[in-house]
């Protein structure tokens, strides 16, 4: 852990899942008893990476479908069409 770990402010039920998954991405943290979850952020995938867990474990199921939904609404043709094999 680094000198200057940044405190995450979550509930304190969710200091635990959210450490597990942020470690399970190899996001350096520290989650020690009757303490708040401390984390590291190195990099800006880092960063990215604390905001979607931190999200997926506190944001309401409502806000999590609404999110959802927006995503299926993107139109992104180059990703949804595969090239002909031939064209390689």
């Amino acid at each position: 852990m680094s000198i200057n770990p940044q405190v995450i402010a979550v509930q304190w039920q969710l200091r635990w899942p959210i450490y597990q998954r942020l470690t399970e991405l190899e996001v350096p943290c520290e989650c020690l008893p009757y303490q708040p979850l401390t984390v590291e952020v190195r990099s800006p995938l880092a960063a990215l990476q604390v905001w979607s867990v931190v999200r997926q474990f506190s944001a309401s199921r409502g806000t999590l479908v609404d999110w959802l939904e927006q995503c299926w609404q993107w139109n992104l043709p180059n990703f949804t069409e595969y090239p002909d094999s031939a064209e390689r």
